[in-house]
C-alpha cells in the first residue's frame, strides 16, 4: 500500500444528522462486542470486491492490472495503527460522501425511530441499514480512508475523529480499492494483537470467499499469513459446516446482528442446477416495509457475484429472506438488464419459492409456537402474496395466521373452519387499524353474545387480499362491519322473524333518515348491538369501512360513500329518543340528538365528528338542558 496526500484545499463537510446520532452512540460506546467493527468492515470490503469482478465481466480493463482480489490486515502495534486494504472497486469524491457521510438507504427514518436509547440494543441494528463502517469508531478516535475507483485516475482521502465533521481531500494512491487506516484507542489495544485478529477472523469471517491476509509490522519487518479458509461456504458440504458458520455467513450476507430462524440450504440438480442458502431472519429488518419492497438476497453466477438487487430472483412478499442463489446455467456475463423474464431464473424463482413456502408448512406443523413467532415478524408481508400471487394462494392461505374473539393466540383458518357453529355458513371478521381496536367495535357485540366467533384481521393488506379472494374451503368472508348481520337466523331466534317495529321506533327511524338525509345512507334497527346505542356499517355491496378510509387517508378515493347507521332499540338511550319521536315537531326539538348520535358511531369508529366545533355545541347545549 502506498499513499501519499496532497496538499490542495481541504473541503470539510458536516455529517448527516442522523449520523452524528450514530457516532455519538459509538464514539461513547462500551459495548462489550466491539469486534464486531473487523467483520463489518471486511463484509463491506467483499462487497466491494464482489462489484468490482461484476464490472470486470464486460469491462475487463478494471482488472487487468490486478485479477486477483484480496482483503489485507496490516498491525502496526508501535503506532497503534490497524489498516484494512482492499482491492476492490473502490469509491471517488461523491462515493465517499453518499456511503461515509450519509445513511442513504430509504429506512433511515426507520432507524431513528428505533433509536432507543440504550447503545448495546442500538448498536445491534447498524449492520441493517449498512452503516456497518461506523463501527469503527467504538476502537478508534482517528480514522481516515483513502480510496481509488477502478477505471478513474483521481484518489481521495476522506478523515474523521467521529465528532461533527469529516475532511475530504485529493490523495495519491498507487491502485484501486480501499485503505481503512484506524488509530486504535487506548482501551482496544487488544486489537492491534495478532492473535486476537486471527480469531475475530475466523469466527466472523472465515467464509468470505476472498483471501484475507494478516500482515503484522514489528520492529520493521513485515511477515504475512492467509487467515480464512477463502471457500465460498455455499459450495461445502452440508456436513462440513457448522452451525456457528451458518450463522456468521448470515450476519455477513444479510448486515445483520440477530440470529437465523431458519436456514435452507440446498444444491438443486437436473435440467436447471443452482445452489441456495437462504435465511429466515429472527428480526425483522428495519427496511421490511419500505414502499420499494426490495428483495436483498443476492445472485450469484458460478460463485460469481451478480446483483443483490435483483427483483426476479424471490417474490417481494418473501423480501425477508436473506441469502444467496448461485447459478450454473446462468452466462456470467449476463447484465441485470437481461436478468428480467429470464426463463432459467425464471425457473430458479419458481423452485425456490416453493421450497421456501414448503418449509414454512413444515414448521408451522412441527412447532407452531416458533411459528407464532415467525408470523408475527413477517406475517403482513407474506400476506401481500395472498394478493399477488394466484398460484400459490391457496398455500399462502393455509400458512396464515389470525387473532379471534374466542381464543388466545394466531389461528389458522382451518382452525377457525373446525370449529365453526352448526348452520353457520360465513368466516366472520372484522378489519381495523390494531386488534385492540378492533376488539372494541359495537359491530362485535351481538356476534359474542351468540359465541360466533370473529377473526381480526388488521394488517393493512387484509383489506386488498380479501377483494381477490371471496371464499375459503367453500365458505364465504363476511365482514361483520358489512351488510345485514344474519344473526337473527339462527335456530335460536325464529320467534323474532315476524315481530313488528313500535310506532316509536318507526317514528324514530324515519326521524332521523329526515335530519341525516345526505349524511348517513340509511337508517334500520340493528341486530348485532347488544350494548351500544348505535353504529355505523357498509351497505351490501359497498366498499368496507376501514378500507375505505385507508384509501381516503392515502389519496386514492375522491369519494366515499355514505354509510348506514344502525340503532340498538333496546338501548336506554334509543328509547328516550324514540319516546319523544311521535311528538309534535320532533324532527326540529330531536336534531341535535340525531347529530349527536352520528357523531358517536364515528368517534366509536375512531374518526372525528365531520363538523367538530358543531359537535361541541350541541353536546353543551344538551348537557345545560339535561342538567336544568
Amino acid at each position: 500500500m502506498t499513499t501519499k496526500t496532497k496538499t490542495e484545499k481541504v473541503e470539510k463537510h458536516g455529517f448527516q444528522a442522523e449520523v452524528s446520532k450514530l457516532l455519538h452512540m459509538m464514539v461513547h460506546s462500551v459495548y462489550s462486542e466491539r469486534e464486531i467493527f473487523l467483520r463489518e468492515l471486511i463484509s463491506n470490503a467483499s462487497d466491494a470486491c464482489d462489484k468490482l469482478r461484476y464490472e470486470a465481466l464486460t469491462k475487463p480493463e478494471l482488472t487487468k492490472d490486478d485479477p486477483d482480489f484480496k482483503v489485507t490486515i496490516t498491525l502496526d502495534e508501535k503506532n497503534s495503527r490497524l489498516t484494512l486494504s482492499d482491492n476492490g472497486i473502490g469509491m471517488n469524491h461523491d462515493d465517499l460522501i453518499s456511503h461515509l457521510g450519509t445513511i442513504a438507504r430509504s429506512g433511515t427514518g426507520a432507524f431513528m425511530d428505533k433509536l432507543s436509547g440504550d447503545d448495546t440494543q442500538d448498536i445491534n441494528m447498524i449492520g441493517q441499514f449498512g452503516v456497518g463502517f461506523y463501527s469503527v469508531f467504538m476502537v478508534s478516535d482517528d480514522i481516515t480512508v483513502i480510496s481509488r475507483k477502478a477505471g478513474e485516475d483521481e484518489s481521495w482521502s476522506w478523515h474523521s475523529d467521529g465528532i461533527g465533521e469529516y475532511t475530504l481531500t485529493p490523495a495519491t494512491k498507487e491502485s484501486r480499492g480501499t485503505d481503512i487506516i484506524l488509530h486504535i484507542k487506548d482501551d482496544a489495544k487488544e486489537f492491534l494483537e495478532a492473535s486476537r485478529i486471527r480469531s475475530i477472523i475466523k469466527t466472523y469471517s472465515d467464509h468470505i470467499a476472498i483471501p484475507i491476509t494478516l500482515v503484522m509490522d514489528k520492529d520493521g519487518e513485515e511477515k504475512a499469513e492467509k487467515v480464512n479458509e477463502g471457500t465460498a461456504l455455499w459450495v461445502r458440504p452440508k456436513s462440513d459446516i457448522t452451525e456457528e458458520q451458518y450463522k456468521e455467513f448470515y450476519h455477513h450476507v444479510g448486515h445483520a446482528m440477530d440470529d437465523p430462524w431458519l436456514t435452507l440450504h440446498y444444491k438443486a440438480e437436473g435440467k436447471i442446477e443452482y445452489t441456495v442458502l437462504m435465511f429466515i431472519p429472527t428480526q425483522p429488518p428495519m427496511d421490511l416495509f419500505d414502499p420499494a419492497r426490495k428483495t436483498r438476497s443476492k445472485l450469484y453466477v458460478k460463485r460469481i457475484f451478480i446483483t443483490d438487487d435483483c427483483e426476479d430472483l424471490i417474490p417481494s412478499y418473501l423480501r425477508f429472506m436473506r441469502g444467496i442463489v448461485d447459478s450454473e446455467d446462468l452466462p456470467l456475463n449476463i447484465s441485470r438488464e437481461m436478468l428480467q423474464n429470464n426463463p432459467v431464473l425464471n425457473s430458479i424463482r419458481t423452485a425456490v419459492t416453493k421450497k421456501i413456502l414448503s418449509e414454512l408448512e413444515k414448521k408451522a406443523k412441527k412447532d407452531a409456537d416458533a411459528y407464532a413467532v415467525f408470523w408475527k415478524s413477517f406475517g403482513p408481508v407474506l400476506k401481500e402474496g395472498i394478493y399477488e400471487d394466484f398460484g400459490r394462494r391457496d398455500q399462502l392461505m393455509k400458512l396464515a395466521r389470525f387473532e379471534s374473539t374466542d381464543t388466545e393466540g394466531l389461528q389458522s383458518l382451518d382452525d377457525y373452519v373446525g370449529r365453526m357453529k352448526d348452520g353457520q355458513e360465513n368466516i366472520y371478521y372484522i378489519t381495523g387499524d390494531n386488534p385492540e381496536a378492533a376488539r372494541r367495535s359495537p359491530q362485535l357485540e351481538g356476534f359474542k353474545a351468540k359465541g360466533i366467533e370473529v377473526l381480526f384481521l388488521t394488517d393493512a393488506v387484509d383489506d386488498f387480499w380479501l377483494q381477490m379472494v371471496p371464499e375459503y374451503e367453500g365458505k364465504k368472508f363476511q365482514s361483520v362491519t358489512r351488510g345485514t348481520a344474519d344473526l337473527d337466523d339462527k335456530k335460536d331466534d325464529d320467534d323474532k322473524k315476524d315481530k313488528k317495529n313500535s310506532p316509536e321506533i318507526d317514528a324514530l327511524i324515519g326521524l332521523l333518515k329526515s335530519n341525516l338525509e345526505g349524511a348517513v345512507k340509511d337508517v334500520r334497527l340493528s341486530n348485532r348491538l347488544t350494548d351500544s346505542p348505535v353504529c355505523l356499517v357498509a351497505d351490501e355491496g359497498d366498499m368496507d369501512i376501514h378500507l375505505q378510509r385507508i384509501l381516503k387517508q392515502h389519496q386514492q378515493l375522491d369519494q366515499t360513500t355514505l354509510r348506514v347507521l344502525e340503532i340498538n332499540e333496546n338501548h336506554p338511550l334509543i328509547k328516550a329518543i324514540a319516546a319523544k319521536a311521535t311528538g309534535k315537531g320532533a324532527i326540529d326539538t330531536l336534531k341535535d340528538a340525531s347529530n349527536l348520535l352520528l357523531d358517536q358511531a364515528r368517534i366509536m369508529e375512531g374518526e372525528l365528528p365531520a363538523d367538530p366545533v358543531a359537535f361541541a355545541g350541541r353536546l353543551s347545549a344538551i348537557m345545560t338542558s339535561g342538567l336544568k
